[in-house]
């Protein structure tokens, strides 16, 4: 699928359709320069990942774009054969099968005629939803999280149908909504909040948790809000089978009218609707009427965290937070839901009152500090949580007894790739002493595991130390300084300036 941004990209090369296209169409030709384009059928765009969107999808886009109360009533012969293709090669081919225990490697066999039969059923109405199988993974507090493992089909059509709603919702969700959102990643919602705290008045953090969020959401309310943009029954009705499908767990299957299967290729964007039209919007209407300071939001699926210039501003937020969520059939965690003094003058204003230090909180991975760089001023430094550190350290100890009697190369290849990955997130300014932690802790671990091989091992650190420094990238930081980015993704010109430049203003772009 392409997005508006890669309308400008100029690596999109326009492919010449067959003049006279009809039935049979005329053989189509290598693109040259300076040819013109086919005036007769649809329009594709080649890019680089050899993706495409049909110009339908195109005029969905601007016609939701220009009208924000316009209803659509025909989505679904958008999910043809192509986007089913397409969202098929899109699929992980290792992931867990679903109830009919096919994989993706199985389904690939004989994969035409199977997507041709897919897009004959769907289309017909014929499609039916499996359930999907329940599955749990460790998190970090000790406790598991159900995720909902569906079919290689559902998937398919899930991912397709995503594409096509894509083209409406991405029109409607507003700038400070991060979560499962193309374009945007969690980095995007971490340089928006650094930003919003070190440039604005923020003196006041509400970390709001909602309590099992994607087991919450009512069913009933969800199809509401979608009937807002969506008009074609027959998306709606294939919306409410991946609903209705229910979970199977222990050989039974469940039904609920409530949750949308975390897991699923379709969840991320139904969760992202319903908070918008529960939250979103209502967060900011009260930041614009209500709120006598400035307020930063930033939503992250169900991860939220607000800051407030004001504490009174922040009290009375958390209260109408409560009394609208509870509309909607959710509900505040009590234990996780915090309001906290931090900001660039938390530090000072609780040192005059007596106070200790401000309290830190976590968000996406990483911990949030009040600190003060080396000229003394406010500095917001970021770690990475302790307890995403150890269960990640576990997973490597683990691993590492399962290949404790491979040779080394093919242990440090595998090191390397858990390394690299840890670091591409992690290694964010102010966070290298965590990045050095981990590498050392990954080093000891591998230490130790190829002295269990032998009782005569004599593995020293010396010769530890250079096994390491052949396959374990060194600590360094990868990312920009949070600002930097946030610029350049979210500009913001001020006309009334003498000299133009970039304002920064957190919670991004609408």
């Amino acid at each position: 699928m392409m997005h508006e941004r890669e309308k400008s990209d100029p690596a999109i090369v326009a492919t010449k359709l067959p003049n006279d296209a009809g039935s049979p169409a005329e053989e189509g030709v290598e693109p040259r320069a300076g040819t013109e384009g086919n005036a007769v059928g649809d329009r594709t765009r080649r890019a680089l990942n050899r993706e495409s969107v049909s110009q339908g999808l195109d005029r969905v886009r601007q016609a939701a774009r220009q009208d924000r109360t316009e209803r659509f009533t025909a989505l679904l012969h958008h999910i043809d054969v192509d986007l089913l293709r397409t969202a098929f090669f899109a699929l992980k081919r290792g992931a867990a099968p679903g109830v009919d225990g096919v994989t993706w490697r199985d389904y690939e066999a004989g994969l035409e005629p199977r997507l041709q039969d897919l897009h004959d059923r769907v289309q017909r109405g014929a499609y039916r939803a499996q359930p999907a199988r329940r599955s749990f993974i460790p998190k970090g507090d000790g406790s598991r999280r159900p995720l909902a493992i569906s079919s290689v089909e559902d998937k398919i059509v899930q991912r397709a149908a995503v594409e096509v709603l894509n083209a409406i919702y991405e029109e409607d969700f507003l700038g400070f909504s991060y979560g499962f959102r193309p374009g945007r990643g969690a980095h995007d919602a971490l340089d928006a909040l650094c930003v919003g705290i070190t440039s604005t008045k923020v003196g006041h953090i509400l970390d709001a948790d909602i309590r099992s969020f994607f087991d919450a959401v009512s069913q009933d309310w969800l199809m509401r809000f979608l009937e807002h943009r969506i008009g074609d029954k027959r998306m709606l009705r294939l919306i409410r089978k991946w609903l209705k499908a229910g979970v199977l767990e222990d050989g039974v299957v469940s039904v609920s009218d409530k949750g949308t299967g975390q897991g699923s290729a379709v969840s991320p964007l139904l969760a992202n609707v319903y908070l918008h039209y529960a939250f979103d919007l209502w967060a900011e209407r009260w930041r614009r009427r209500e709120a006598s300071g400035n307020v930063v939001i930033i939503r992250y699926a169900d991860d939220i965290v607000v800051g407030f210039e004001r504490e009174t501003d922040a009290r009375r937020f958390q209260d109408a937070m409560r009394e609208r969520l509870a509309t909607f059939a959710l509900s505040l965690h009590p234990d996780k839901t915090r309001l906290l003094e931090f900001g660039r003058f938390a530090a000072q204003n609780r040192q005059q009152r007596g106070l200790g230090k401000p309290d830190t909180y976590a968000f996406l991975g990483f911990t949030f500090i009040c600190s003060k760089s080396r000229q003394g001023r406010f500095l917001l430094r970021r770690k990475s949580r302790g307890d995403r550190m150890k269960a990640t350290l576990k997973a490597v100890k683990d691993g590492l007894r399962r290949r404790m009697h491979q040779p080394i190369p093919l242990q440090g290849r595998w090191l390397k790739q858990v390394v690299t990955g840890y670091f591409n997130y992690h290694a964010v300014p102010t966070n290298s002493r965590a990045l050095a932690a981990f590498r050392a802790h990954v080093t000891d671990l591998w230490r130790r595991t190829l002295r269990r091989r032998s009782q005569k091992d004599a593995s020293t650190w010396k010769r530890i130390a250079r096994i390491a420094d052949d396959w374990l990238p060194k600590p360094r930081i990868l990312h920009p300084w949070p600002n930097q980015r946030f610029v350049v993704k979210h500009p913001r010109w001020e006309p009334y300036a003498g000299i133009p430049h970039v304002r920064i203003c957190a919670g991004g772009a609408p």
